[in-house]
């Protein structure tokens, strides 16, 4: 089975139209830089290497990665095992941060020739995200249905054939189902990537009619790393009346990482994006993301403004009040954090520290997005 693998220049695509001459056109840009150094290549330096075949494919895969390549090799692996026959579809690998690593992981799987699925390395050479990776993707595609996931998932080995399956003729998109396995109590960190099992519309594992989104104008590449433009292209579909349907069969492994101390810090950031996602959608952001405001957030931070003006002021009365209230509203944020965790004693010290810089951190990026995208977003 002959495969593709691209290294095109232009990391901006077109949209194909369906005609195989434009994707020639960005698959033949390029120059190769035959002594160029290991690590991040430049994508104007990498020459196409590819054999083609334009007939069959039905569906396209659109991975997008980020200098990950144990984790692309794996994800990579899963999908050239898949149970859908080769003919059948492509696999499209949008690498944001294109290195000489990734691309020899891509190149592992031309050989030996004839085995497997067509396989397109586009290095899309931004830091622009996962929406961008993915509209340069699917734009690039040649399949009629476009599968998402991710490099750190492990796509089950019917995962394309029963994401197939879900389109009856009626569906315009599929989210599929998503495991994330965990020995034992979670920590706070496995605990937050588990809630992606109970997701209604993931870009890890969906499926969507290419047409709907060319319609859709695809993911909206404002929320950059954000993790918010999967939600976003879900609420535009329902507010279209796309007909969405559920593949529960449709399965992909997502294992938890391990994460460095303090990274619930860290997400907060990505908070000012839920702005964005508020004022494109208000209602429905209250319905499906967060239905209350988080008041205990903002009591706290208002008890520590109130600590830090009445030790200004040296108003001890008041400042212990202050303090105490504090102390009672952070360790009830705690004791609620650490509910339905494991007990180790770094999980345990971890949210202890936390819990003292959440609110403040949550409320700062909360006010960056409001004041960002103008929405009285609290």
């Amino acid at each position: 089975m002959a495969k593709i693998i691209a290294f095109p220049s232009n990391p901006r695509c077109v949209h194909q139209g369906g005609k195989q001459a434009k994707i020639n056109t960005i698959l033949y840009a390029g120059r190769l830089a035959a002594d160029a150094p290991s690590g991040v290549i430049h994508t104007a330096q990498i020459q196409p290497i590819w054999k083609s075949r334009t007939r069959g494919i039905q569906m396209s895969v659109i991975l997008p990665a980020r200098d990950r390549p144990e984790l692309l090799n794996r994800c990579l692996a899963a999908l050239t095992r898949q149970t859908l026959s080769p003919r059948q579809y492509e696999i499209i690998v949008v690498d944001s941060v294109p290195s000489r690593a990734s691309r020899e992981v891509v190149e592992s799987y031309l050989n030996p020739p004839g085995n497997g699925p067509c396989i397109i390395y586009l290095p899309a050479g931004g830091q622009d995200g996962a929406a961008a990776a993915r509209n340069h993707g699917w734009q690039l595609a040649r399949g009629a249905l476009i599968a998402f996931t991710e490099e750190d998932t492990i796509p089950c080995a019917d995962w394309l054939a029963q994401g197939m399956l879900a389109f009856n003729g009626i569906a315009q998109a599929v989210c599929g189902q998503i495991l994330t396995p965990l020995p034992g109590l979670p920590t706070d960190h496995e605990r937050t990537v588990k809630t992606l099992e109970q997701a209604e519309f993931a870009s890890i594992n969906c499926f969507c009619l290419r047409q709907v989104l060319q319609d859709m104008g695809g993911f909206d590449e404002r929320f950059g790393t954000a993790g918010r433009e999967d939600s976003d292209l879900y609420f535009r579909l329902l507010q279209a009346n796309a007909v969405i349907c559920h593949a529960p069969l449709a399965v992909v492994e997502h294992p938890v990482a391990a994460a460095p101390w303090g990274t619930s810090l860290l997400q907060q950031q990505r908070m000012q994006f839920d702005a964005l996602l508020y004022k494109k959608h208000p209602l429905l952001y209250r319905e499906k993301i967060s239905p209350a405001i988080p008041w205990h957030y903002h009591a706290i931070v208002m008890v520590l403004l109130c600590l830090v003006a009445a030790l200004v002021f040296h108003e001890t009365s008041a400042a212990l009040l202050a303090l105490a209230c504090w102390i009672l509203l952070s360790a009830s944020l705690c004791l609620q954090r650490l509910r339905g965790t494991e007990k180790t004693a770094s999980n345990v010290s971890e949210i202890l520290l936390t819990s003292l810089l959440l609110p403040p951190l949550a409320i700062f990026w909360r006010l960056v997005g409001a004041l960002r995208f103008r929405v009285g977003f609290i």
